[in-house]
């Protein structure tokens, strides 16, 4: 059994010290603080302290708040390094996690926050792979400035992904011309979609986000019915009719015990450029009524911006000139990751029953 003691150069009372220290942290990504489990090296000094943690889920920007907890909680510099390593079975293939990004209806922003999304969880240390799943208006090669890319066959039955800014990603607009409608049936889509998961060669992947078509429709059910999805994530605005095609999107998912993650309400609000103020152009509070009457968490509020519609546009990986929005991304990316791992536990957990018989 792996001897976590031989790596500390401290005593037993500073080890103690720290491990409590660790233990007392809590965020909205650990809310049950930092276990043993995690550390896999410590050294101690008079006056510092270095930590190094392997973290199951992708949160590795979380070294700069623990960093600055530790100092304050042990009066000692202390610096915090971290990797990411999922440590849970594939559910697909080499794939940890399908995560499936939905909306009610179009026009929501349901896309860009799927890109902006694996980008924040590539950014947080994990492996990440993107599916374009709206067969009918794909948007993902417009979003990583592959428009005129064409996959490459690696035998008769596999495609190769495309790849860009540290993602891999795979869409039926890298095969059927933009300037071409693709007019097939529900039925037809969906086997389209399904092939095109199954017949990439995706590699080892912590998280595939499958950026989902609108609507409740016969992709969305084959998604949630035959592949092993970890959850879904439920995009919209605070316009009362985006809030009633989203209560439908929850609805459906719930029907098929597909977990919701969470509710990211996007375009929240608008920052004037000039003042500073800001302004509740299609409502205030809908995301968040709506997340607490169906009892799933809001996990983002992604405000109005003309850097993301650049960002879009330009295929650019990072929102660097507005890094209040980064940080939103990022911070949505690190509870989504520590929700798929808290969930993944409890569910792998033995219930024992002792009984009179």
């Amino acid at each position: 059994m792996f001897n976590i003691k031989k790596w500390f150069s401290s005593d037993d009372s500073t080890t103690s010290e720290i491990y409590a220290a660790l233990s007392e942290f809590k965020s909205a990504e650990c809310p049950l603080g930092i276990p043993k489990e995690w550390v896999t090296n410590v050294s101690a000094k008079s006056d510092s302290v270095e930590i190094k943690l392997t973290l199951p889920f992708a949160a590795k920007s979380l070294s700069e708040t623990l960093s600055s907890f530790l100092s304050s909680t042990l009066a000692k510099s202390t610096s915090v390094a971290t990797v990411v390593h999922l440590p849970d079975a594939p559910k697909f293939k080499q794939i940890q996690h399908i995560v499936l990004v939905a909306s009610g209806k179009g026009g929501v922003g349901k896309s860009t926050t799927a890109i902006n999304l694996a980008y924040a969880l590539k950014q947080e240390g994990a492996k990440v792979g993107v599916l374009d799943g709206d067969i009918y208006g794909p948007s993902i090669p417009k979003l990583l400035g592959l428009e005129d890319a064409k996959p490459v066959a690696s035998d008769d039955k596999t495609l190769l992904p495309l790849q860009k800014h540290g993602l891999v990603a795979q869409s039926i607009g890298f095969l059927v011309p933009a300037s071409e409608a693709t007019v097939w049936r529900g039925p037809m889509a969906s086997q389209a979609l399904n092939q095109l998961l199954n017949e990439t060669a995706w590699g080892e992947l912590d998280y595939l986000i499958v950026d989902m078509p609108p609507g409740t429709g016969d992709i969305q059910l084959t998604m949630s019915q035959k592949v092993p999805a970890s959850g879904a994530v439920i995009v919209t605005t605070p316009q009362d009719l985006a809030l009633a095609d989203a209560q439908k999107g929850i609805a459906m998912f719930s029907k098929v015990n597909m977990p919701i993650l969470g509710l990211i309400e996007n375009m929240s609000y608008f920052i004037c450029g000039h003042c500073g103020q800001e302004s509740d152009v299609f409502g205030r509070n809908g995301g968040k009524q709506l997340a607490m009457r169906h009892g799933v968490p809001l996990i983002a509020e992604i405000p109005l911006h003309t850097a993301i519609r650049e960002q879009g546009e330009k295929a650019q990986e990072a929102l660097a000139e507005v890094p209040d929005i980064e940080l939103n991304y990022r911070t949505c990316a690190r509870i989504l990751a520590s929700t798929l791992y808290y969930q993944n536990l409890a569910s792998n957990q033995v219930e024992i029953l002792i009984t009179d018989d």
